[in-house]
């Protein structure tokens, strides 16, 4: 009797342990439900979830100032949080860790080793580099119970350089070292304004370079700018590398690279002639030919996304960071900085990529890269619904690239056009449709090209053909 009992009682169990069982992304009930299916409807995404309503005060048409963060807002990919602070929604967290994993393979492939520093950085650090005074109001400082000062760290030469100060003498053999994080960043914007193009909480990729001379410091200084380059190829993006000021960080040589863009806050000369860019702050007032071959400068607009500085040893020196050389004396590093805005890129990408009805993301970047509309239900389509199950299924064998990277708009309630709409808004690189050609002899599908315009009829293989040189990193 109590073997049965046993037997029973671990029978319910199962039975209640299965039920408990996560639907993850699967639509429970309304066809298109298989474990595993990304669905559209279980997305967490204000649009789903809000459908028409309003938004927020920053979603009001007065304060919406620049396309991409119009088109952020509206689909529902950032929410604000305060001035300067935004939600970072699934979608939008989707592409900025791909954007990482991107930094990450261009900052490893020469040499570049990933740490993480505290965010809360002691004030006597930068007070001992005189920035304390220097960086004023834009720092967010604060004091912990025992009086003690701090400030959330905005940038970390002072920390990166106390850090290699507090293990000794390197070896000579040891160098170059490249260190980097990326991580949050806190500046106290007077205006915080533009989305993500300019906020007081933000994600920036910060390398710190140590080197035995100012030589090779500089060829150090050449490989992170050739590395910048190949990253911004890689991601389809438009950009020029300008001559800039040291700023309040300071050192002896120092390149933006900037997207060109109306709404772009920096303004920049080029030459038609040569390579020569500068930022005009580094033009003498008045210059309007180039120094290097004497051709007429034009101006544009440019959206910062990175910045590279020489600093020789100007922090090295004050913290006292040096190597052995080959005679075993002591010297000191000179050093080299490197900063990209890992959500400027993102946003800055989507605006000058991007329709004003349309985000056109950078491939690499896209949350997912496929979105599937099966018919609307009660349509004459729906009776060929099989066949956007198989395609579904299929494409994660035919094309192994795209496992994780397609969604089904599982949304059938819901006309086509108003999913088709909703998947442009988003910027899904292909939108598939079972439209009326599903239910030819041999059926079709119509495929959406979203950053080309292209629009292609193929086969169930033929799309697997199609989709099948995506690269998603």
């Amino acid at each position: 009797m109590m073997e049965m009992l046993l037997r029973q009682c671990s029978k319910e169990f199962l039975h209640f342990t299965a039920c408990l069982q996560p639907c993850r992304l699967q639509h429970c009930g309304q066809g298109h439900g298989r474990p595993g299916r990304l669905l559209v409807s279980r997305l967490f995404q204000p649009v789903n979830l809000r459908e028409e309503r309003e938004l927020g005060v920053e979603g009001r048409q007065g304060e919406l100032t620049c396309r991409s963060q119009r088109l952020m807002l509206r689909a529902g990919l950032i929410h604000p949080a305060s001035p300067g602070c935004y939600y970072y929604l699934p979608h939008t967290l989707r592409a900025v860790e791909k954007l990482v994993r991107v930094i990450d393979q261009e900052m490893r492939a020469i040499g570049g080793q990933k740490l993480n520093m505290p965010s809360l950085c002691a004030a006597d650090l930068w007070k001992r580099s005189e920035r304390w005074d220097l960086m004023g109001k834009e720092l967010f400082r604060l004091r912990d119970r025992h009086n003690g000062e701090y400030c959330l760290g905005p940038t970390h030469e002072e920390a990166v350089t106390e850090l290699i100060a507090s293990l000794g003498s390197l070896s000579y053999r040891q160098l170059p070292l490249m260190l980097y994080q990326i991580t949050r960043k806190f500046r106290d914007e007077p205006k915080p304004r533009f989305g993500l193009l300019r906020s007081r909480e933000f994600y920036m990729k910060d390398m710190y370079t140590f080197d035995v001379s100012e030589e090779a410091a500089r060829q150090t200084y050449d490989t992170v700018c050739q590395a910048y380059c190949h990253l911004f190829e890689r991601l389809g993006l438009s950009f020029v590398k300008v001559w800039a000021d040291t700023g309040s960080i300071g050192g002896k040589l120092s390149h933006e690279f900037q997207l060109p863009a109306d709404i772009g806050e920096d303004r920049l000369l080029i030459c038609a002639n040569c390579s020569f860019s500068a930022n005009v702050e580094t033009v003498q007032v008045g210059e309007e030919d180039c120094p290097e071959c004497h051709g007429k400068l034009t101006e544009t607009k440019g959206i910062e996304v990175g910045h590279t500085f020489y600093l020789g040893t100007k922090y090295s020196s004050i913290f006292s960071a040096s190597y052995n050389t080959p005679q075993n004396k002591p010297a000191v590093m000179e050093m080299g900085c490197f900063g990209l805005g890992v959500t400027r890129i993102l946003a800055a990408s989507i605006e000058v990529l991007s329709t004003e009805d349309s985000i056109r993301w950078p491939a690499l970047l896209a949350p997912y890269q496929v979105c599937i509309l099966p018919p609307k239900k009660g349509s004459k389509e729906e009776e060929a619904a099989g066949l956007v199950d198989a395609l579904y299924d299929g494409l994660g064998e035919a094309v192994p690239a795209l496992r994780g990277e397609v969604l089904l708009d599982d949304r059938t309630q819901l006309t086509i056009g108003k999913r088709l709409k909703d998947a442009r808004r988003l910027g899904y690189p292909y939108v598939i449709v079972a439209g009326r050609r599903i239910l030819e002899d041999q059926p079709h599908f119509e495929v959406c090209c979203q950053n080309t315009g292209e629009t292609v009829f193929l086969t169930r293989e033929g799309v697997f053909d199609f989709l099948s040189n995506i690269q998603t990193g």
